[in-house]
């Protein structure tokens, strides 16, 4: 995996509360020592949103000092989300299923050349029939 990471929702979630697996923080922490930043897609604050909303998520700390605590961790970028990118969503190629927010992770994966980091069983099958990079944490 040579390209900087896009972490999912649940990626990022994990990333912050700690329960990230050993081999995904290695690579976090390969990325950060070569100066790679890593990336969160702004759909992910709408999905943080969501869990905290439904009672998925909890925290000591309210959902938007959680998201921020997130977006400003050390070598933490937020990536681009211009309309181009949401439209491509909708016409990603093969067989994604229709989450809008995982599409959307996709196409900004696509876009910029990122591996994505999840363990979403639809995003690790669909980088397996090539359409996407993906690093299964």
């Amino acid at each position: 995996m040579n390209a900087p990471v896009l972490l999912d929702t649940c990626a990022a979630i994990w990333l912050t509360d700690g329960l990230l697996p050993t081999r995904a923080l290695e690579i976090l922490t390969q990325r950060n020592e070569q100066g790679e930043p890593v990336f969160l897609s702004p759909i992910t604050g709408w999905e943080l949103g969501m869990a905290f909303s439904k009672g998925r998520l909890r925290s000591a700390v309210s959902p938007a000092e959680y998201w921020k605590r997130l977006a400003n961790a050390p070598g933490v970028r937020i990536a681009a989300m211009p309309p181009e990118l949401l439209l491509a969503s909708s016409f990603l190629p093969g067989n994604l299923h229709k989450d809008p927010a995982d599409r959307i992770i996709a196409a900004t994966a696509r876009e910029y050349g990122l591996t994505v980091m999840t363990r979403d069983r639809s995003l690790l099958a669909y980088a397996k029939d090539g359409y996407l990079n993906a690093v299964e944490c």
